[in-house]
């Protein structure tokens, strides 16, 4: 298992027009096939020292391998979403990992 794990802090996180069409992009982001899973989502507003919660969204992909994980990076559907969305963002950070 290939883990990814994305986080976003967007630059007007108050704009919900913006935020609407950042979904949806996410939304068809996660319809490529070879994503074993998918999980969109919103902080979780839980105030303790360790968790940082000032990201706007993350987005926590499932691959089977390196390899598939590969593929997505350069899937035509993930330069697509990076071009649709790229001016919405001030921040982005990634987690990878693998298990043991």
């Amino acid at each position: 298992m290939f883990v990814h794990h994305v986080f976003f802090w967007l630059n007007d996180p108050e704009n919900e027009k913006k935020n609407a069409h950042f979904e949806e992009e996410l939304e068809a982001l996660i319809k490529i096939s070879n994503i074993s899973k998918a999980y969109l989502g919103k902080p979780a507003h839980t105030p303790r020292e360790v968790v940082d919660n000032t990201y706007q969204y993350s987005l926590l992909l499932m691959f089977d391998n390196k390899e598939q994980h590969d593929i997505y990076q350069d899937h035509e559907a993930h330069h697509v979403f990076i071009n649709n969305c790229k001016q919405y963002w001030t921040r982005v950070q990634i987690y990878d990992s693998v298990g043991y």
